[in-house]
C-alpha cells in the first residue's frame, strides 16, 4: 500500500506539473496583471493629464466671456518714472510688483523671489529688484538674477497700456 500511496503521490505531482507549465505558456495570463494593468493606467492618466495642462493655463487666466483676465493695476500719471507700485495679479493671493524703469517702460513681475519666496523690492537709485532676505539681485528689465542665491528668473507679468490706464493681462513663466 505504500507503494500506491507513493504512486498516486506521484501521478498527482506531474499532473500538478504540466498544470503549472500549462498555466506560464498562456499569454492571456502574462499580457493581462495587475503590475501591466497599473503601468497602462498610470501612463494613461499622465498622458491625458499633459494634454490638458494648455487647457488648463487658458481658462485658468481667461474670464467667463472668454476674455484674458485684465486687471487694473494704475493710472499711467499716478506712477512717475523710477517708482514701483505692488498690486495682486491673477489673485488676490499672488503678489506682484509694478515698475516704471527710468526709460519711462512698464515692466511687471511676481513679487516672490525665485530662491525662498521672499518678497522683491525694487531699488530707484541701482535700477534692480533686491530681495534682501539673501541678497538676490534681478534685472528690473528682464527680471533675470544678477546676484545673490537666485538661479531662476523672476515670473513675468504681461502688460497693456490703454486709454492711461496700465492693466495686466497675463503672465509668462520662463525658465533659461
Amino acid at each position: 500500500m505504500t507503494e500506491d500511496k507513493n504512486n498516486k503521490n506521484h501521478q498527482s505531482d506531474d499532473q500538478d506539473m504540466i498544470k503549472l507549465i500549462d498555466n506560464l505558456n498562456r499569454k492571456d495570463d502574462v499580457n493581462i496583471n495587475r503590475r501591466a494593468f497599473l503601468k497602462a493606467s498610470f501612463g494613461a492618466t499622465v498622458a491625458i493629464g499633459l494634454a490638458t495642462t494648455p487647457f488648463g493655463i487658458i481658462s485658468y487666466l481667461k474670464d467667463q466671456d472668454g476674455n484674458v483676465k485684465r486687471v487694473e493695476i494704475t493710472d499711467e500719471a499716478d506712477l512717475d518714472i523710477g517708482e514701483a507700485r505692488n498690486f495682486n495679479y491673477p489673485t488676490k493671493d499672488d503678489p506682484a510688483i509694478l515698475v516704471r524703469t527710468p526709460d519711462d517702460k512698464f515692466v511687471a513681475y511676481n513679487n516672490k523671489c525665485t530662491h525662498l519666496q521672499c518678497p522683491v523690492f525694487y531699488e530707484h537709485k541701482e535700477n534692480i529688484l533686491l530681495c534682501p532676505c539673501h541678497k538676490g539681485y534681478f534685472d528690473v528689465n528682464s527680471g533675470h538674477p544678477v546676484a545673490g542665491p537666485p538661479q531662476r528668473e523672476l515670473p513675468k507679468i504681461l502688460l497693456e497700456v490703454k486709454d492711461g490706464k496700465v492693466f495686466a493681462v497675463g503672465r509668462e513663466v520662463r525658465h533659461g
